[in-house]
């Protein structure tokens, strides 16, 4: 048997790095006539399909695979991760956005909205491990939203967020030590 088929999800979720991230997919691989699949059905995509440029580098939310693409400004890194998304269409947003800012161990206050439809919650969650804007955030154009780690891996890969899309903490301490503020960022 396959050694990615006797893996469980969570381990092949953080597999994916070490396969699609460790090295630079060549040039020539990409064409808009071709999707490439892996057994998980995750396409890997073009960044031409989305942005003029890769100035800054690109992040690409893709709702509906629950997945997030990076593309480094020089082409040399593409990289996928699996993601959580938000619960509802209401609390999802899509479009284009920027990275604006980044911080390590963010600390995290719900929004009014959030405290109404969830009374029980704390106003204020200091940094550390119960955060659940996990170890690292992107801070985007959009108010309230970011791209962030989790403190609880069962998200990923589910519609459990308020909008935000989460990533394991291990993938997005990889994600921002790559992102720039100014990094183009787009949720389809």
């Amino acid at each position: 048997m396959h050694e990615c088929a006797m893996q469980t999800r969570r381990q092949f979720g953080r597999s994916m790095l070490a396969v699609f991230g460790a090295t630079a997919l060549p040039h020539a691989v990409w064409s808009s006539e071709i999707v490439h699949r892996n057994i998980s059905a995750f396409s890997l995509r073009n960044w031409k399909e989305h942005f003029e440029n890769l100035r800054h580098g690109a992040i690409l939310a893709d709702i509906n695979q629950r997945t997030l693409h990076f593309w480094s400004e020089d082409e040399s890194r593409y990289l996928v991760f699996p993601t959580s998304i938000p619960i509802s269409p209401e609390l999802t947003r899509l479009g284009r956005t920027r990275v604006v800012g980044k911080r390590v161990n963010p600390d995290w206050r719900p929004t009014a909205s959030m405290l109404e439809r969830n009374p029980d919650w704390p106003s204020y969650i200091p940094p550390g491990p119960d955060n659940p804007l996990g170890t690292h955030a992107l801070y985007l154009s959009w108010q309230y939203f970011r791209i962030h780690g989790t403190h609880d891996n069962r998200k990923i890969g589910r519609p459990s967020s308020n909008g935000c899309i989460g990533l394991y903490n291990e993938h997005i301490a990889v994600l921002f030590d790559l992102t720039k503020v100014g990094t183009q960022v787009m949720l389809i």
